[in-house]
């Protein structure tokens, strides 16, 4: 596709913020919850504080872990496509802060007639907000301060022409869900976008167990420095007493199940004090930090088709690692 002549890049755009976060988003409340269940569990949203976020982009760059630079190349390489399957005056909203190179890269060659991107984390999203409109200064940014995991309600955004409505979740986050939880989820886009709106959406695919466990335990240990890093969290924000030594990183691929879990182990029988409550740990309990589940090509197309998304296109890498699909709502 040859470059098109555009007006936008001339004008000046405009950063709004909303905030759109309840009481129900509440790291202490979620914290507590979790850790009074039979299997502990935190969701995997409150990985990313300043370190945590730090941590991440180090994981990217690991040789062992390939989603991010597999993904990358895969929008390099069809970009193109994926704007002319897009269409133009859309509104591109965006599950995820969205300053990463893949999303300047669509947003560079998509030229939307406005960017919205969610995300729980307000200094993440701010700092993506400044970083994308010193890149793209003709660009109109609506940033909305919300937890994608649960329904979201966005403001009418007038005054701007828009054909369409697209949604963009890279990073194959919606690996975080379980199936039924990605259904609902889906669901949700569907409802968001409309009747022939879009989603392109980056998805993992099933591959051998040994790649899929090295991915999620590298032997920097840079992994494990990020999970662990949620236990450090916990004791800043919370008033928690966590002896972080006294836990080990636990990553593994479930090839029954179709997905990588990541645990927090306790090395000891021990007590833990977070927001005034008492937790007691077995040796070996853990707390089920995060899922990712991988899909076949065919079985995410049939799981978003019950939530009324058309197949419209999907791009893989070489090695069939990833996919990014192209889907519209019907």
């Amino acid at each position: 596709m040859a470059d098109r002549p555009s007006s936008r890049r001339e004008g000046v755009g405009i950063v709004r913020h909303y905030s759109l976060l309840t009481h129900e988003t509440s790291f202490r409340e979620d914290v507590l919850a979790g850790l009074a269940q039979p299997q502990k569990a935190i969701p995997p949203k409150y990985f990313y504080d300043a370190r945590g976020s730090e941590l991440f982009e180090r994981i990217c760059e690991l040789p062992e872990y390939y989603p991010t630079r597999t993904e990358l190349a895969i929008m390099e390489r069809h970009v193109d496509e994926m704007v002319d399957l897009l269409g133009p005056d859309t509104q591109l909203v965006e599950f995820g802060s969205g300053a990463g190179v893949k999303t300047r890269l669509l947003v560079d060659r998509l030229e939307p007639s406005l960017y919205v991107p969610i995300d729980i984390s307000e200094s993440a999203l701010h700092e993506a907000c400044r970083r994308l409109a010193l890149l793209f200064p003709w660009l109109n940014i609506s940033a909305v301060l919300a937890d994608f995991a649960r329904p979201v309600r966005l403001p009418e955004f007038v005054g701007i022409p828009m054909r369409r409505k697209v949604v963009y979740f890279p990073g194959s986050t919606v690996g975080n869900f379980t199936p039924e939880e990605a259904l609902e989820f889906l669901a949700r886009v569907r409802e968001l976008v409309g009747p022939g709106g879009m989603l392109l959406i980056g998805v993992d695919l099933k591959k051998d167990k040994r790649v899929l466990d090295a991915a999620y335990d590298d032997a920097q240990g840079v992994t494990a420095e990020f999970n662990l890093n949620l236990l450090h969290r916990i004791n800043r924000e919370l008033g928690g007493d966590f002896q972080v030594k006294r836990f080990r990183h636990k990553a593994f691929y479930d090839e029954a199940r179709g997905r990588i879990e990541m645990h927090l182990e306790s090395l000891y029988s021990q007590f833990v004090h977070v927001a005034g409550q008492r937790f007691e740990f077995r040796p070996g309990e853990t707390i089920h930090t995060e899922i990712s589940c991988k899909y076949g090509v065919q079985e995410f197309q049939a799981l978003a088709a019950r939530a009324r998304f058309h197949a419209e296109k999907v791009w893989t890498d070489p090695a069939n690692l990833f996919a990014v699909h192209g889907m519209m709502a019907v």
